[in-house]
Formats: C-alpha cells, structure tokens, sequence
C-alpha cells in the first residue's frame, strides 16, 4: 500500500499489521522515543475502567494496552482484525477476538465502555466505525479515543510533519519487521484529522459530552464522550 489517502482496504491494512506484527510493541516504543508508554497510561486513567465492567478494546494489536485496563478487575476483551497482531499478543491474559470494526460481533448494549488507542485513523470509515462502537456500548457508557494528531505549536508541527514523519520509516528499519510499511503509517498521521475535527465526527456518530486533551503538544490527542442516556 503506496499511500494512505482516507478511504482505507481493509484487507490490504489487515495484511499490512500482519506483516509489522512480530516486533511491533518495540518498533512504536522507539519511533516514539517511549512517549506511548505515556499516552497509553493517560488512556488508561482516563478510561478508569472499573471492577465488573465490560469493555472493548478495538484495534487492540498485541493487546498491549487492554491487559492494563484489565488490571483494574473489568473484564477486557481485545478485538482486531489482523490475525497477526492477536497472535503475537497470544501471551497476554485476555479474550482475543478477530472483529471489523464496521460490523463488530457483539450484541447491542454489551459494553460499559470502548476504546481506540492508535488504530481509528485505519478503519476504512471513521463515523460508521464510531457509530458501531456506539451500539455496542449501553446507553450512559463511556468513548476513550487516543491518537496521534496534530501538533499545536506551528513550529512543531511544521518539524513533525516535514522532518519527523518522512524519518520515520528510516528510524522503522532496525527494529521493525517490515520498515516499509511504516511509510503507509507516517502517511496515515499526516493525513489524519485535527483535534477538532475528530470531535465533530464523534458528535456526528451520536456521542455527546465530547471533550479532548492534548498529549505531548498535541502529538496525539485523547477524545472521551459519553452515550446518550
């Protein structure tokens, strides 16, 4: 896959994170000079999954992030549609489950809470796949979006776009398992909403209380709302 763009083959993604699956979690850790580790427990704090909830971690991976919001005593099942990933998180404790994000296999109202950490911008359509997220999750229950997005200093954002980005598949090759798919995923940041903007398609797919915080300058971003009562 040459370049991003926002409409997103499935199957052509899917086989993409099957191909950079081995070595993955290390690979994110050094592009992002251990930033994720940061991001990924502010998501958690946010999340503030509880003892006896359900929650669904979509776009999980390796399930690197759900086994920490599992932590907390709520049962946590990673779902993702790369067969890949779910195998080389097959070491952590939690239900795996291969799912599109688009027709996700669980009934209405079945969970207290979903997530995305670093995975929406890959879906092939962002409102429909925030629209079944809201299905499946009840009535009062809880968004946790983090994602990389757009810095707010100019000057940063300039470095990170022009410099940071195209680096990015360089600084992939030692440690990644396919570094050129990497070029595919500097493409999807650049391409991707601002803060902003992503907070009107989460309103727009019937979630309301929707508020964001800038990580690190605004280099990702974290959206959080609520499903009407």
């Amino acid at each position: 896959m040459s370049r991003a763009g926002l409409d997103k083959n499935p199957h052509e993604v899917a086989e993409m994170f099957d191909g950079v699956a081995k070595g993955y979690d290390l690979t994110n850790s050094v592009m992002t000079l251990g930033f994720d580790r940061r991001w990924r427990e502010w998501t958690r704090r946010t999340l503030d999954a509880r003892a006896g909830e359900k929650i669904l971690d979509l776009a999980a991976g390796t399930a690197v992030s759900t086994v920490e919001f599992a932590s907390a005593g709520a049962w946590c099942v990673a779902a993702d549609f790369s067969l890949g990933m779910l195998r080389s998180g097959a070491r952590r404790p939690v239900p795996k489950i291969a799912a599109d994000a688009l027709h996700l296999p669980f009934a209405d109202g079945a969970f207290d809470a979903a997530t995305v950490s670093f995975g929406l911008r890959n879906f092939q359509g962002t409102v429909e796949a925030l629209r079944e997220m809201a299905r499946v999750v009840r009535p009062g229950g809880r968004l946790v979006i983090c994602e990389l997005s757009k810095p707010t200093w100019k000057p940063l954002r300039q470095l990170y776009s022009n410099v940071a980005l195209r680096a990015l598949p360089v600084i992939a090759r030692p440690v990644a398992s396919n570094s050129d798919a990497y070029t595919y995923l500097a493409e999807s940041i650049r391409d991707w909403h601002d803060q902003r903007t992503l907070a009107m398609l989460i309103a727009e797919a019937g979630w309301e209380d929707v508020a964001w915080m800038n990580l690190t300058g605004g280099m990702a971003a974290l959206h959080r709302a609520t499903k009407p009562q």
